[in-house]
């Protein structure tokens, strides 16, 4: 193999690492400060770049945002396509959204959903990614349809996942005004027992 192929091969690995972790970097800050207060040396200072090779690989903030957006939708369809091969019980799998809210509760705790936020603060910002951050939230809303449908409820699906959905955000959004790790498993404990009702076909009129 010629030198100048492996050179170029070790370089484009390079640059890709380089990129996911300027991506992996931004995800972190925009959910830990906010998108607005993120600048370029925010993200470029951890990985240890200069101005010059930041620029290489994004020119501007928002072609990071869609970066980090596109990065999340990836991320959480991965998820979601694990957590329906993990058990043939769509209740099961239902379960596995509720407890994200146990999982990542310190997070949440100290800065509220990472979709939540993102969406709420570009908004704020009338900024055109907000429809696409958005997307991650629909992510869920059809996944959780299509779980409430096996179960049984074909008929009211979607709106049992809206509701689900309404029911975390509103969890996160306190749990991050509260920080009370309590409260958290409480709601959690509420939101498995209002699934168990959920958990039947409506009757035929």
């Amino acid at each position: 193999m010629r030198m100048d192929r492996i050179d170029s091969g070790l370089k484009a690995v390079t640059e890709r690492t380089t990129r996911e972790r300027i991506v992996e970097t931004a995800d972190r800050l925009f959910y830990e400060r906010g998108f607005a207060h993120t600048s370029f040396a925010d993200i470029a200072a951890p990985i240890g770049l200069s101005r010059g090779n930041f620029y290489y690989h994004f020119k501007t903030k928002d072609e990071i945002l869609d970066a980090v957006i596109e990065q999340r939708l990836a991320n959480t369809g991965r998820m979601l396509a694990q957590w329906a091969d993990g058990d043939d019980d769509p209740a099961a799998r239902i379960r596995s959204f509720i407890d994200m809210l146990i999982a990542n509760r310190a997070k949440i705790m100290a800065h509220g959903c990472p979709v939540g936020t993102l969406c709420n603060e570009l908004a704020k910002l009338d900024h055109f990614a907000h429809p696409r951050a958005g997307e991650v939230f629909t992510l869920f809303r059809d996944w959780l349809a299509r779980e409430f449908a096996r179960l049984g409820r074909t008929a009211d699906a979607d709106t049992l996942a809206m509701q689900l959905l309404v029911q975390s955000q509103g969890v996160a959004t306190l749990a991050s005004a509260f920080r009370d790790e309590t409260f958290v498993r409480g709601e959690v404990a509420r939101m498995h027992a209002w699934l168990d009702a959920q958990d039947r076909p409506i009757p035929a009129a």
